[in-house]
Protein backbone atom coordinates (compact mmCIF):
# COMPACT_ATOMS: atom_id res chain seq x y z
CA UNK A 1 0.00 0.00 0.00
CA UNK A 2 1.38 3.49 -0.92
CA UNK A 3 1.73 6.23 0.79
CA UNK A 4 -1.35 8.17 -0.63
CA UNK A 5 -3.45 5.12 -0.02
CA UNK A 6 -2.31 5.03 3.22
CA UNK A 7 -3.45 8.58 4.13
CA UNK A 8 -6.37 8.23 2.11
CA UNK A 9 -7.93 5.60 4.44
CA UNK A 10 -6.55 7.35 7.37
CA UNK A 11 -8.82 10.23 6.25
CA UNK A 12 -5.65 12.93 5.65
CA UNK A 13 -6.39 16.62 5.33
CA UNK A 14 -5.96 17.66 1.39
CA UNK A 15 -2.87 19.61 2.55
CA UNK A 16 -1.59 16.59 3.93
CA UNK A 17 -2.60 14.49 0.80
CA UNK A 18 -0.45 17.25 -1.47
CA UNK A 19 2.20 16.88 0.26
CA UNK A 20 2.82 13.16 -0.16
CA UNK A 21 4.98 11.73 -3.02
CA UNK A 22 2.87 9.48 -5.83
CA UNK A 23 3.44 6.15 -5.92
CA UNK A 24 5.41 5.36 -9.47
CA UNK A 25 3.27 2.66 -10.33
CA UNK A 26 -0.26 1.79 -9.67
CA UNK A 27 -2.54 -1.67 -9.85
CA UNK A 28 -4.63 -1.24 -12.74
CA UNK A 29 -6.89 -3.87 -15.10
CA UNK A 30 -5.58 -3.41 -18.18
CA UNK A 31 -5.00 -4.84 -21.95
CA UNK A 32 -2.38 -5.96 -23.18
CA UNK A 33 -0.95 -5.28 -27.31
CA UNK A 34 0.15 -8.59 -27.74
CA UNK A 35 -3.11 -10.53 -26.62
CA UNK A 36 -4.89 -8.96 -29.23
CA UNK A 37 -5.08 -11.59 -31.55
CA UNK A 38 -6.04 -14.30 -28.80
CA UNK A 39 -9.60 -15.16 -29.77
CA UNK A 40 -8.94 -15.53 -33.08
CA UNK A 41 -10.01 -19.21 -33.38
CA UNK A 42 -11.92 -19.07 -30.07
CA UNK A 43 -15.76 -19.35 -29.75
CA UNK A 44 -15.91 -18.43 -26.37
CA UNK A 45 -14.35 -14.78 -26.11
CA UNK A 46 -13.74 -14.72 -22.37
CA UNK A 47 -12.76 -11.72 -21.05
CA UNK A 48 -11.33 -12.98 -18.01
CA UNK A 49 -8.52 -14.33 -20.29
CA UNK A 50 -7.45 -11.21 -21.70
CA UNK A 51 -8.62 -8.94 -18.59
CA UNK A 52 -5.07 -8.56 -16.49
CA UNK A 53 -4.78 -7.14 -13.29
CA UNK A 54 -1.39 -5.49 -12.14
CA UNK A 55 0.72 -2.86 -11.78
CA UNK A 56 1.71 -0.12 -14.84
CA UNK A 57 3.46 3.26 -14.77
CA UNK A 58 1.85 6.48 -13.41
CA UNK A 59 1.24 8.68 -15.93
CA UNK A 60 1.72 12.78 -15.91
CA UNK A 61 -0.94 14.64 -15.78
CA UNK A 62 -1.92 17.54 -18.58
CA UNK A 63 -2.58 21.13 -16.97
CA UNK A 64 -6.63 20.90 -17.82
CA UNK A 65 -6.37 16.88 -15.83
CA UNK A 66 -6.73 16.03 -12.63
CA UNK A 67 -5.29 13.00 -10.88
CA UNK A 68 -8.30 10.60 -9.40
CA UNK A 69 -7.40 8.54 -6.14
CA UNK A 70 -10.50 5.63 -7.77
CA UNK A 71 -12.32 4.15 -4.33
CA UNK A 72 -15.05 2.58 -6.99
CA UNK A 73 -15.65 1.72 -10.58
CA UNK A 74 -18.11 -0.71 -12.18
CA UNK A 75 -18.53 -2.71 -15.19
CA UNK A 76 -19.74 -1.04 -18.37
CA UNK A 77 -20.45 -2.78 -21.92
CA UNK A 78 -17.62 -1.14 -23.62
CA UNK A 79 -14.88 -2.96 -21.44
CA UNK A 80 -16.33 -6.25 -22.39
CA UNK A 81 -15.63 -4.83 -25.94
CA UNK A 82 -12.55 -3.92 -25.04
CA UNK A 83 -11.62 -7.24 -23.39
CA UNK A 84 -12.56 -9.04 -26.65
CA UNK A 85 -10.97 -6.77 -28.82
CA UNK A 86 -13.96 -6.43 -31.39
CA UNK A 87 -15.51 -5.13 -33.26
CA UNK A 88 -11.90 -3.88 -32.87
CA UNK A 89 -9.10 -3.77 -30.91
CA UNK A 90 -9.26 -0.08 -29.35
CA UNK A 91 -5.89 0.11 -29.43
CA UNK A 92 -6.56 1.35 -32.43
CA UNK A 93 -8.40 4.18 -30.87
CA UNK A 94 -5.22 5.04 -28.62
CA UNK A 95 -2.86 5.63 -31.53
CA UNK A 96 -5.31 7.93 -33.47
CA UNK A 97 -5.66 9.89 -30.70
CA UNK A 98 -1.63 9.62 -29.74
CA UNK A 99 -1.44 11.27 -33.91
CA UNK A 100 -3.26 14.58 -32.50
CA UNK A 101 -0.41 15.22 -30.50
CA UNK A 102 0.77 17.16 -27.18
CA UNK A 103 -0.30 14.73 -24.01
CA UNK A 104 -2.32 13.02 -26.31
CA UNK A 105 0.86 11.17 -27.39
CA UNK A 106 0.82 9.97 -23.26
CA UNK A 107 -2.00 7.00 -24.74
CA UNK A 108 -0.46 5.19 -27.36
CA UNK A 109 1.33 2.31 -25.06
CA UNK A 110 1.45 -0.97 -25.86
CA UNK A 111 -1.49 -1.53 -22.37
CA UNK A 112 -4.61 0.35 -22.14
CA UNK A 113 -6.38 1.05 -18.46
CA UNK A 114 -10.01 0.53 -19.17
CA UNK A 115 -13.31 1.90 -17.06
CA UNK A 116 -15.23 4.06 -17.91
CA UNK A 117 -16.76 4.84 -14.37
CA UNK A 118 -15.23 6.31 -11.32
CA UNK A 119 -15.65 7.43 -7.90
CA UNK A 120 -13.12 9.02 -5.57
CA UNK A 121 -10.46 11.67 -4.39
CA UNK A 122 -9.26 14.13 -6.79
CA UNK A 123 -5.30 13.95 -5.40
CA UNK A 124 -3.86 16.03 -7.61
CA UNK A 125 -4.28 18.86 -10.42
CA UNK A 126 -3.13 20.53 -13.39
CA UNK A 127 -1.83 23.46 -13.49
CA UNK A 128 -4.81 25.08 -15.62
CA UNK A 129 -7.69 23.51 -13.47
CA UNK A 130 -9.34 25.85 -11.38
CA UNK A 131 -13.06 24.36 -9.86
CA UNK A 132 -11.42 21.81 -8.58
CA UNK A 133 -8.73 20.73 -5.67
CA UNK A 134 -6.84 18.24 -4.01
CA UNK A 135 -9.20 16.08 -1.62
CA UNK A 136 -12.37 17.00 -3.35
CA UNK A 137 -14.95 13.69 -3.80
CA UNK A 138 -15.77 13.42 -7.43
CA UNK A 139 -17.20 10.76 -9.82
CA UNK A 140 -16.53 10.96 -13.48
CA UNK A 141 -18.39 11.32 -16.14
CA UNK A 142 -17.17 9.36 -19.36
CA UNK A 143 -17.10 12.13 -22.01
CA UNK A 144 -13.67 13.27 -22.94
CA UNK A 145 -14.56 16.22 -24.57
CA UNK A 146 -11.95 18.51 -26.48
CA UNK A 147 -12.71 22.48 -25.06
CA UNK A 148 -10.76 23.66 -27.83
CA UNK A 149 -13.36 22.36 -30.66
CA UNK A 150 -16.14 25.01 -31.88
CA UNK A 151 -18.90 22.13 -31.95
CA UNK A 152 -17.97 21.32 -27.93
CA UNK A 153 -20.13 25.13 -27.60
CA UNK A 154 -23.03 23.72 -29.23
CA UNK A 155 -22.81 20.13 -27.72
CA UNK A 156 -19.81 18.47 -26.08
CA UNK A 157 -21.00 15.53 -27.29
CA UNK A 158 -20.27 16.77 -31.05
CA UNK A 159 -16.80 17.51 -31.67
CA UNK A 160 -14.71 15.34 -33.66
CA UNK A 161 -12.49 14.77 -31.34
CA UNK A 162 -15.07 13.44 -28.24
CA UNK A 163 -13.70 10.20 -26.84
CA UNK A 164 -15.27 7.41 -24.31
CA UNK A 165 -12.63 7.77 -21.50
CA UNK A 166 -11.12 4.53 -20.62
CA UNK A 167 -12.71 2.50 -23.93
CA UNK A 168 -11.18 5.54 -26.56
CA UNK A 169 -8.70 6.65 -24.24
CA UNK A 170 -5.89 5.25 -21.56
CA UNK A 171 -5.92 5.46 -18.10
CA UNK A 172 -9.48 4.41 -17.36
CA UNK A 173 -11.41 3.86 -13.92
CA UNK A 174 -10.70 0.59 -13.55
CA UNK A 175 -7.93 1.08 -11.31
CA UNK A 176 -6.51 2.46 -8.26
CA UNK A 177 -5.62 6.11 -10.23
CA UNK A 178 -7.13 7.19 -13.09
CA UNK A 179 -6.40 10.60 -15.05
CA UNK A 180 -9.50 12.61 -16.37
CA UNK A 181 -10.06 16.25 -17.52
CA UNK A 182 -11.20 18.56 -15.32
CA UNK A 183 -14.24 19.46 -17.52
CA UNK A 184 -15.79 15.09 -16.41
CA UNK A 185 -15.62 15.73 -13.27
CA UNK A 186 -19.03 16.34 -10.86
CA UNK A 187 -19.34 16.49 -6.97
CA UNK A 188 -20.06 13.19 -5.42
CA UNK A 189 -23.15 12.62 -3.53
CA UNK A 190 -22.54 12.97 -0.32
CA UNK A 191 -25.04 10.44 0.49
CA UNK A 192 -23.76 7.03 -1.18
CA UNK A 193 -20.98 5.00 -1.00
CA UNK A 194 -18.08 4.69 -3.08
CA UNK A 195 -19.37 1.88 -5.23
CA UNK A 196 -23.29 3.43 -5.02
CA UNK A 197 -21.73 6.28 -6.81
CA UNK A 198 -19.41 4.45 -9.29
CA UNK A 199 -22.45 2.90 -10.49
CA UNK A 200 -24.40 6.10 -12.16
CA UNK A 201 -22.24 8.43 -14.00
CA UNK A 202 -22.13 6.77 -17.47
CA UNK A 203 -25.70 4.58 -17.40
CA UNK A 204 -27.90 7.49 -15.95
CA UNK A 205 -25.93 10.51 -17.89
CA UNK A 206 -26.68 8.26 -21.39
CA UNK A 207 -30.46 7.26 -20.19
CA UNK A 208 -30.72 11.07 -19.29
CA UNK A 209 -29.72 12.77 -22.29
CA UNK A 210 -31.72 9.63 -24.38
CA UNK A 211 -34.83 10.37 -22.87
CA UNK A 212 -34.73 13.70 -21.14
CA UNK A 213 -32.59 16.01 -22.81
CA UNK A 214 -33.39 17.74 -25.72
CA UNK A 215 -30.92 15.98 -27.32
CA UNK A 216 -32.87 13.29 -26.86
CA UNK A 217 -36.55 12.27 -27.08
CA UNK A 218 -37.53 15.17 -24.48
CA UNK A 219 -40.49 12.84 -22.21
CA UNK A 220 -43.09 14.18 -21.12
CA UNK A 221 -45.64 13.62 -18.48
CA UNK A 222 -48.07 10.68 -20.06
CA UNK A 223 -45.97 9.56 -22.34
CA UNK A 224 -45.59 5.35 -22.78
CA UNK A 225 -42.09 4.39 -22.64
CA UNK A 226 -40.95 0.95 -23.88
CA UNK A 227 -38.01 -0.08 -22.31
CA UNK A 228 -35.55 -2.79 -23.44
CA UNK A 229 -33.34 -4.44 -21.43
CA UNK A 230 -35.29 -2.86 -18.18
CA UNK A 231 -32.91 -4.62 -15.90
CA UNK A 232 -29.97 -4.17 -17.18
CA UNK A 233 -27.27 -1.06 -16.43
CA UNK A 234 -29.49 1.72 -18.93
CA UNK A 235 -32.99 -0.12 -18.62
CA UNK A 236 -32.65 0.44 -14.79
CA UNK A 237 -32.12 4.53 -15.20
CA UNK A 238 -34.47 4.54 -17.59
CA UNK A 239 -37.31 2.68 -15.30
CA UNK A 240 -36.50 5.77 -13.00
CA UNK A 241 -36.01 8.66 -15.08
CA UNK A 242 -39.76 7.89 -16.85
CA UNK A 243 -41.23 7.46 -13.60
CA UNK A 244 -40.01 10.29 -12.14
CA UNK A 245 -41.03 12.15 -15.54
CA UNK A 246 -44.44 11.34 -15.07
CA UNK A 247 -44.48 8.55 -18.03
CA UNK A 248 -45.42 4.74 -18.16
CA UNK A 249 -42.71 2.49 -18.26
CA UNK A 250 -43.27 -0.62 -19.79
CA UNK A 251 -39.83 -3.00 -19.62
CA UNK A 252 -38.83 -6.03 -21.13
CA UNK A 253 -36.73 -8.10 -19.60
CA UNK A 254 -35.79 -12.27 -20.46
CA UNK A 255 -37.30 -14.03 -17.05
CA UNK A 256 -39.40 -13.69 -14.12
CA UNK A 257 -36.65 -12.99 -11.45
CA UNK A 258 -35.54 -9.94 -13.48
CA UNK A 259 -39.43 -9.04 -14.07
CA UNK A 260 -39.62 -8.91 -9.98
CA UNK A 261 -36.67 -6.42 -9.68
CA UNK A 262 -37.97 -4.02 -12.65
CA UNK A 263 -41.27 -3.72 -10.69
CA UNK A 264 -39.55 -3.39 -7.55
CA UNK A 265 -38.14 -0.20 -9.40
CA UNK A 266 -41.51 0.96 -9.92
CA UNK A 267 -42.08 -0.10 -13.18
CA UNK A 268 -45.89 -0.25 -14.29
CA UNK A 269 -45.89 -2.90 -16.93
CA UNK A 270 -43.46 -5.57 -16.95
CA UNK A 271 -42.87 -8.07 -20.15
CA UNK A 272 -40.99 -11.15 -20.27
CA UNK A 273 -39.62 -11.88 -24.07
CA UNK A 274 -39.70 -15.45 -23.64
CA UNK A 275 -43.38 -15.32 -22.85
CA UNK A 276 -44.01 -13.41 -26.14
CA UNK A 277 -41.57 -15.91 -28.30
CA UNK A 278 -38.54 -13.23 -28.31
CA UNK A 279 -35.81 -15.56 -28.55
CA UNK A 280 -31.45 -14.64 -27.92
CA UNK A 281 -29.58 -12.15 -29.84
CA UNK A 282 -30.04 -13.67 -33.34
CA UNK A 283 -31.06 -10.97 -36.23
CA UNK A 284 -35.05 -11.23 -36.95
CA UNK A 285 -35.54 -10.72 -40.83
CA UNK A 286 -37.76 -7.96 -41.45
CA UNK A 287 -40.69 -10.03 -41.75
CA UNK A 288 -39.56 -11.96 -38.06
CA UNK A 289 -39.01 -8.81 -36.74
CA UNK A 290 -42.63 -7.30 -37.86
CA UNK A 291 -44.72 -10.07 -36.16
CA UNK A 292 -43.03 -9.75 -33.09
CA UNK A 293 -43.99 -6.32 -33.63
CA UNK A 294 -47.22 -7.34 -33.72
CA UNK A 295 -47.27 -9.41 -30.64
CA UNK A 296 -45.69 -7.35 -28.26
CA UNK A 297 -48.02 -3.98 -29.85
CA UNK A 298 -50.86 -6.29 -28.69
CA UNK A 299 -49.48 -6.90 -24.78
CA UNK A 300 -48.63 -3.33 -24.43
CA UNK A 301 -52.04 -1.93 -25.40
CA UNK A 302 -53.64 -4.78 -23.58
CA UNK A 303 -51.96 -3.05 -20.30
CA UNK A 304 -51.93 0.61 -21.42
CA UNK A 305 -54.27 0.91 -23.99
CA UNK A 306 -51.90 2.35 -26.59
CA UNK A 307 -48.50 2.43 -28.54
CA UNK A 308 -45.76 3.54 -27.12
CA UNK A 309 -44.27 7.21 -27.75
CA UNK A 310 -40.91 6.29 -27.08
CA UNK A 311 -38.55 3.17 -27.71
CA UNK A 312 -35.57 3.08 -25.48
CA UNK A 313 -33.37 0.91 -27.26
CA UNK A 314 -29.44 -0.32 -26.79
CA UNK A 315 -29.86 -4.06 -27.66
CA UNK A 316 -29.35 -3.57 -31.14
CA UNK A 317 -29.70 -6.30 -33.74
CA UNK A 318 -32.39 -8.14 -32.07
CA UNK A 319 -34.90 -5.97 -31.23
CA UNK A 320 -34.02 -2.37 -33.44
CA UNK A 321 -36.99 -3.78 -36.50
CA UNK A 322 -39.22 -4.61 -34.03
CA UNK A 323 -38.65 -1.10 -32.16
CA UNK A 324 -39.55 0.55 -35.02
CA UNK A 325 -42.34 -1.41 -36.21
CA UNK A 326 -43.87 -1.44 -32.35
CA UNK A 327 -43.80 2.90 -31.80
CA UNK A 328 -47.24 4.99 -31.99
CA UNK A 329 -46.82 6.84 -35.73
CA UNK A 330 -45.08 10.43 -34.92
CA UNK A 331 -43.19 8.03 -31.96
CA UNK A 332 -39.44 7.91 -31.50
CA UNK A 333 -36.80 5.41 -31.01
CA UNK A 334 -34.10 6.49 -29.07
CA UNK A 335 -30.97 4.09 -29.60
CA UNK A 336 -27.11 4.39 -27.90
CA UNK A 337 -26.16 0.93 -28.47
CA UNK A 338 -26.02 -2.19 -29.98
CA UNK A 339 -25.03 -4.78 -27.65
CA UNK A 340 -26.43 -7.84 -29.95
CA UNK A 341 -25.07 -6.12 -32.98
CA UNK A 342 -24.61 -3.13 -35.13
CA UNK A 343 -26.06 -4.48 -38.50
CA UNK A 344 -29.78 -3.82 -38.13
CA UNK A 345 -32.61 -5.08 -40.23
CA UNK A 346 -35.67 -2.93 -40.41
CA UNK A 347 -38.78 -2.17 -42.97
CA UNK A 348 -38.39 1.65 -43.74
CA UNK A 349 -42.06 2.04 -45.27
CA UNK A 350 -43.07 1.50 -41.16
CA UNK A 351 -40.43 4.73 -40.06
CA UNK A 352 -41.19 6.83 -43.59
CA UNK A 353 -44.89 6.41 -43.65
CA UNK A 354 -45.55 6.61 -40.33
CA UNK A 355 -43.63 10.10 -39.92
CA UNK A 356 -41.62 7.69 -36.84
CA UNK A 357 -37.76 9.27 -35.79
CA UNK A 358 -34.80 7.34 -35.03
CA UNK A 359 -32.68 9.36 -32.44
CA UNK A 360 -28.70 8.37 -32.29
CA UNK A 361 -27.56 9.09 -28.38
CA UNK A 362 -23.97 8.78 -26.92
CA UNK A 363 -22.89 9.66 -23.67
CA UNK A 364 -24.00 12.99 -21.86
CA UNK A 365 -22.80 16.59 -22.20
CA UNK A 366 -21.40 17.99 -18.74
CA UNK A 367 -24.45 19.77 -18.26
CA UNK A 368 -26.57 16.82 -18.64
CA UNK A 369 -24.34 14.90 -17.18
CA UNK A 370 -24.48 17.68 -13.92
CA UNK A 371 -28.18 17.71 -14.28
CA UNK A 372 -28.24 13.98 -13.59
CA UNK A 373 -26.24 14.32 -10.95
CA UNK A 374 -28.36 16.74 -9.10
CA UNK A 375 -31.44 14.19 -9.56
CA UNK A 376 -28.69 11.63 -7.84
CA UNK A 377 -28.23 14.06 -5.03
CA UNK A 378 -31.23 14.66 -4.20
CA UNK A 379 -32.24 10.92 -4.31
CA UNK A 380 -34.38 10.68 -7.05
CA UNK A 381 -32.26 8.42 -9.04
CA UNK A 382 -30.95 5.67 -7.15
CA UNK A 383 -28.21 3.62 -7.83
CA UNK A 384 -28.77 0.93 -9.91
CA UNK A 385 -25.47 -1.28 -8.16
CA UNK A 386 -26.74 -4.99 -7.85
CA UNK A 387 -23.34 -6.87 -6.88
CA UNK A 388 -19.91 -5.69 -5.98
CA UNK A 389 -16.48 -7.39 -6.65
CA UNK A 390 -12.36 -6.14 -5.63
CA UNK A 391 -10.17 -4.77 -8.26
CA UNK A 392 -8.40 -8.15 -8.28
CA UNK A 393 -11.41 -10.03 -9.56
CA UNK A 394 -12.44 -7.66 -12.51
CA UNK A 395 -12.28 -10.24 -15.05
CA UNK A 396 -15.08 -12.58 -13.24
CA UNK A 397 -17.17 -8.94 -13.05
CA UNK A 398 -17.17 -8.16 -15.90
CA UNK A 399 -17.78 -11.76 -16.73
CA UNK A 400 -20.88 -11.81 -15.76
CA UNK A 401 -21.86 -8.67 -17.87
CA UNK A 402 -20.54 -10.65 -21.19
CA UNK A 403 -23.06 -13.44 -20.34
CA UNK A 404 -25.70 -10.76 -19.38
CA UNK A 405 -25.86 -13.14 -16.18
CA UNK A 406 -26.40 -9.57 -13.83
CA UNK A 407 -29.11 -7.25 -13.35
CA UNK A 408 -28.14 -3.65 -12.66
CA UNK A 409 -24.89 -2.39 -12.32
CA UNK A 410 -21.90 -4.57 -11.57
CA UNK A 411 -19.55 -2.51 -9.05
CA UNK A 412 -15.99 -2.86 -8.67
CA UNK A 413 -13.97 -1.83 -5.42
CA UNK A 414 -10.48 -0.28 -6.12
CA UNK A 415 -8.94 1.73 -3.18
CA UNK A 416 -11.92 0.98 -1.04
CA UNK A 417 -11.08 -1.37 1.49
CA UNK A 418 -14.25 -2.58 1.81
CA UNK A 419 -17.95 -1.81 0.62
CA UNK A 420 -20.35 0.86 2.57
CA UNK A 421 -17.76 3.58 2.64
CA UNK A 422 -17.48 7.27 1.75
CA UNK A 423 -20.43 8.67 3.29
CA UNK A 424 -20.56 11.90 3.96
CA UNK A 425 -23.86 13.21 4.17
CA UNK A 426 -25.92 10.56 7.05
CA UNK A 427 -28.87 12.62 7.48
CA UNK A 428 -29.98 12.35 3.55
CA UNK A 429 -29.14 8.88 3.52
CA UNK A 430 -31.35 8.05 6.35
CA UNK A 431 -33.75 10.20 5.28
CA UNK A 432 -34.07 8.74 1.46
CA UNK A 433 -33.76 5.18 3.36
CA UNK A 434 -30.75 2.79 3.94
CA UNK A 435 -32.76 -0.28 2.12
CA UNK A 436 -34.32 2.53 -0.67
CA UNK A 437 -31.24 3.90 -1.57
CA UNK A 438 -29.41 0.52 -3.60
CA UNK A 439 -33.40 -1.37 -5.07
CA UNK A 440 -31.30 -3.92 -7.03
CA UNK A 441 -28.47 -5.01 -4.53
CA UNK A 442 -27.53 -8.14 -3.86
CA UNK A 443 -27.39 -8.31 0.18
CA UNK A 444 -25.85 -11.61 0.18
CA UNK A 445 -22.78 -10.06 -2.34
CA UNK A 446 -22.68 -7.15 -1.26
CA UNK A 447 -20.08 -7.58 1.14
CA UNK A 448 -17.93 -9.22 -0.88
CA UNK A 449 -18.46 -13.19 0.38
CA UNK A 450 -16.68 -15.87 -1.58
CA UNK A 451 -18.06 -16.78 -4.74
Amino acid sequence: MDSVTEALHAGATPEALAALELPDHYTAAHLRAEDVGMFARAEDKDVRRSLRVGEVPMPEIAPDEVLVAVMASSINYNTVWSAMFEPVPTFGFLQRFARTGGYAARHDLPYQVVGSDAAGVVVRTGSNVRRWRTGDHVVVSPAYVDDQEPATYSDGMLGDEQRAWGFETNFGGLAEYAVVRANQLLPKPGHLTWEEAASVPLCAGTAYRMLVSDRGARIKQGDIVLIWGASGGLGAYAVQLVKNGGGIPVGVVSSPAKAKLVRDLGCDVVLDRTELGMGGDSAPSPEEAIALGKRLGRAIRAEVGADPHVVFDYIGRATFGTSVFVVRRGGVVVTCGSSTGYAHQYDNRYLWMNIKRVIGSHIANLHEAWECNRLAELGMVLPALSTVYPLTEVGEAARLVQRNQHVGKVGVLCMAAEPGLGVTDPGRRAKIGEDRITPLLDRATAGLVAR
